[in-house]
């Protein structure tokens, strides 16, 4: 199964310095038949204003993963951890027994990300972030893995969770192919471009939800950059 969600049936939430759209039921947006995509929970579609963001908060329980598209987010938490994520790069929060974080766009510029959240499978571990760079050349034409709950992915980031956060970036015309267990739940999003899944069309910033398929066929129809989720 392939189900395409436009961008324009996603919720949205406008706080003048956070134009939010949500994939999944988050906050005051809720739809019963959008509560998550097997272990994925949230898929924010963030747009924060220079100099602001969002000042400290709690979580506990869950893996946060945050994938820059534009500009960039400053990461603080009570653990000590500081960090600049830039476009393109990724960070992980592994929320476990509980932290507080802020995450601010400390730039003169529009910040621009997903923010995703796939369900802890170490419940009670210990709370931890940690980021990467990851160029964007490195995945031209072929899917890199970002975080990885998996042992044997090399260099992503770790997180707790049986799940792959993935990204390539793909010039018009060209393909990308994955092989899926069809029993497990992805979730794609391209970005800059429309893509086929399948032969089906994807328009940027739609939800791409898939499950049951064995190999999935991506074929650029812009230049395009994609995110994809694999998790149980």
């Amino acid at each position: 199964m392939i189900d395409i969600r436009p961008f324009a049936s996603l919720g949205h939430a406008d706080h003048g310095w956070l134009n939010a759209r949500h994939h999944f039921s988050f906050a005051d947006y809720y739809e019963p038949g959008r509560m998550g995509w097997g272990a994925i929970r949230v898929w924010n579609d963030d747009e924060i204003a220079a100099r602001s963001g969002f000042p400290p908060h709690p979580h506990s329980d869950m893996e946060i993963i945050t994938y820059v598209r534009q500009g960039a987010i400053t990461h603080q938490d009570s653990l000590g951890n500081q960090g600049r994520t830039g476009a393109g790069d990724v960070q992980v929060m592994s929320a476990g027994t509980g932290v507080r974080h802020a995450e601010y766009n400390l730039e003169d510029e529009t910040t621009t990300l997903f923010q995703i959240w796939v369900q802890t499978d170490r419940r009670g571990a210990p709370p931890s972030w940690g980021a990467r760079q990851f160029p964007k050349g490195d995945r031209n034409g072929a899917f890199v893995t970002l975080a990885s709950g998996f042992d044997g992915d090399g260099d992503a980031l770790r997180i707790n969770a049986a799940a792959r956060v993935l990204g390539a970036t793909l010039p018009k015309g060209e393909t990308a192919e994955l092989t899926l267990d069809p029993s497990r739940h992805a979730y794609l999003v391209p970005v800059g471009g429309a893509i086929e899944v399948n032969g089906k069309r994807a328009e940027p910033r739609d939800g791409v939800a898939v499950t049951g398929e064995e190999r999935l066929t991506l074929r650029a129809l812009d230049d395009v950059e994609i995110v994809l989720v694999d998790a149980r």
